[in-house]
């Protein structure tokens, strides 16, 4: 619901209710307009829907509700990483050689910590390992991994002794990742290895990382390429996906470039601003990438479809920031029973339910007692009648004005509650149960 929709929507009590959601947004716009960066003001959701739905057509996969979209092929990881059940990432220390602008682990939690510090890989593992938990995905990243050699290839050693069942992944910028070294990963039994590659880099340090590329081949099953799209970059990204085919890796993620919440110069400095809209879902995610930079998501889109029109055999899979935080979601929601008049969407894994308000309360509640539904929830602070989304349809006759409401389980201290995030209008003759929640 928007500030514009307000004037169409005729119960006086859901207005009031939405503006709620909308005084939350406009804090948390103007709180990013303190950051320093400029917002981008046009509307580009329609042409970036367009785009994916013309890639649809012409073969792309859309996952995730298009926060995922690739062509050809796509590493078992990433499809894991939707619900992010049966995967486990870790790092030995935040330490790195590099120091690239747009690096969101300033951002994590403990960082100055574990750029001194490191974690015990072996008892991580042996913890996990002992719980008898499920693992189907074991990850290694950093900081840069590799600078802790010895480290790094004792957990891929015990990963593949305790866990033959778990498929493994190193994220590495290459640098140190020499003939050697790709053959000790190998031989440790590392299922798939992700490189970065830096276009601002000058043109020996990406030949470098290009030949690192070919090298690991010979080793490791999977070679992938896994890196931000940075707007403005187009033709050089083209010209690095036709360079990435003739090595013949298995593919590459294009990632949405963030602003981490650091270093705003470097985005000012490049014209970047932020996307006007950041979450589809105002909330509070795990994943320390930051805020979405416009234009990169229009970027990577343009690049998938650049590999359909090239007829590219590698993977080309574009990963959003919002397909980052659904496996927080999923994971969250799981963690507690849905409640009897709620509806766990399969779709983007918020908790769902239908609202009235005000003067709609009480024939609402006639025909739900009619339908001998007997799961609802009435609010008297805020005057709304709640109920499960599939009791619309009994409503048509009716046809009020509804909310529909998003929510996950959130801890506060010792306690779990169930927290609304959003609020979307519909009204009972216009809702699809199957295709709006």
């Amino acid at each position: 619901i928007r500030e514009a929709d307000l004037a169409h929507i005729r119960n006086p009590v859901l207005a009031d209710y939405a503006r709620i959601y909308l005084r939350i947004n406009q804090n948390f716009m103007q709180q990013l307009e303190t950051l320093g960066l400029e917002i981008d003001g046009s509307n580009a959701d329609q042409s970036i829907e367009q785009l994916g739905s013309s890639l649809a057509r012409r073969g792309a996969i859309l996952r995730n509700q298009s926060k995922s979209i690739y062509v050809n092929r796509i590493s078992p990881a990433c499809l894991a990483c939707r619900t992010g059940m049966g995967s486990a990432t870790f790092f030995i220390s935040l330490k790195c050689h590099r120091d690239c602008f747009f690096c969101f682990n300033p951002h994590q939690e403990d960082y100055a910590f574990y750029l001194d510090h490191s974690r015990d890989l072996i008892g991580e593992l042996e913890e996990i390992r002992l719980s008898k938990k499920s693992v189907e995905h074991l990850a290694l990243t950093g900081g840069e991994p590799l600078l802790f050699k010895s480290q790094a290839l004792a957990f891929f050693t015990y990963a593949q002794r305790h866990f033959p069942k778990a498929t493994t992944r190193l994220y590495t910028c290459g640098d140190h990742a020499d003939a050697s070294t790709l053959a000790q990963l190998g031989a440790a039994g590392l299922d798939e290895i992700r490189f970065s590659i830096r276009l601002h880099d000058l043109e020996r340090g990406q030949r470098l990382t290009l030949e690192r590329i070919a090298q690991a081949k010979a080793h490791i099953p999977r070679v992938m390429v896994e890196m931000p799209v940075l707007p403005g970059t187009l033709e050089m990204m083209k010209q690095l996906l036709l360079e990435l085919e003739q090595v013949d890796i298995f593919g590459i993620n294009l990632l949405e470039l963030c602003y981490p919440f650091n270093n705003p110069a470097a985005f000012r400095q490049r014209g970047y601003r932020l996307k006007g809209q950041p979450y589809r879902v105002l909330y509070d995610y795990w994943y320390a990438g930051g805020l979405p930079v416009a234009g990169s998501e229009a970027l990577c889109l343009q690049l998938v479809d650049f590999a359909l029109n090239q007829d590219l055999h590698i993977g080309v899979h574009y990963c959003s920031l919002e397909n980052k935080h659904t496996s927080q979601v999923y994971q969250q929601n799981k963690s507690q029973p849905i409640p009897e008049h709620a509806y766990f969407s399969h779709k983007d894994f918020f908790i769902k339910t239908a609202k009235v308000f005000g003067e709609d309360i009480p024939p609402t509640l006639q025909v739900l007692k009619k339908e001998n539904c007997r799961h609802y929830v009435i609010n008297e602070d805020y005057h709304f009648l709640e109920f499960h989304p599939r009791q619309i349809h009994s409503l048509s006759k009716l046809n009020p004005e509804i909310g529909i409401s998003y929510s996950i389980w959130d801890r506060r201290g010792d306690e779990s509650l169930l927290r609304e995030l959003r609020l979307d209008y519909t009204t009972a003759s216009k809702f699809e149960y199957y295709q709006d929640v």
